[in-house]
């Protein structure tokens, strides 16, 4: 596991009309504060990757649909620098997913559904002056394996 990522088993309250869960707290010590919130939905067979912030962590959420979140750790700091961590995420393994700023990650859609990802960021975004570096989804430094696995 990449130094500093966190991943947040999620509680779910449910009876025959349906489900409840929390996603975030501000008292459970994950992000320091949280800023944003956004939605975003992304069609099957798509990859989007890579990227990182100098300033700001993300906290993930797959609301519907099914993820392959992989991170980078590219932090000359951190202990586990040069290191690869995949979460699968999503309505059937329902986790937050704590992103440290430094961390390169991107994701990918599992299976035949859009994936609908929530996520809260420590800093608004900032048009004029974003937060956020690319990398190809291909980078030869990362060198992930993008492929589907039968097994």
């Amino acid at each position: 596991m990449i130094d500093g990522v966190k991943i947040k088993p999620m509680t779910t309250h449910a009876d025959d009309r349906g489900y409840f869960r929390e996603i975030l707290r501000s008292d459970e010590g994950l992000m320091d504060v949280f800023r944003q919130s956004s939605i975003t939905k992304t069609n099957p067979g798509v990859v989007k990757a890579f990227h990182w912030h100098a300033r700001q962590e993300d906290f993930w959420y797959v609301v519907d649909g099914m993820a392959r979140a992989v991170l980078y750790d590219r932090r000359d700091e951190s202990p586990t620098k040069g290191e690869t961590q995949t979460v699968v995420m999503g309505e059937e393994y329902p986790v937050g997913l704590l992103i440290p700023r430094g961390v390169a990650h991107g994701y990918q859609v599992l299976g035949v559904k859009p994936v609908v990802l929530v996520y809260y960021t420590t800093e608004c975004y900032d048009v004029k002056n974003p937060d956020e570096l690319r990398i190809p989804w291909n980078d030869p430094t990362i060198n992930y394996d993008w492929t589907i696995k039968n097994r």
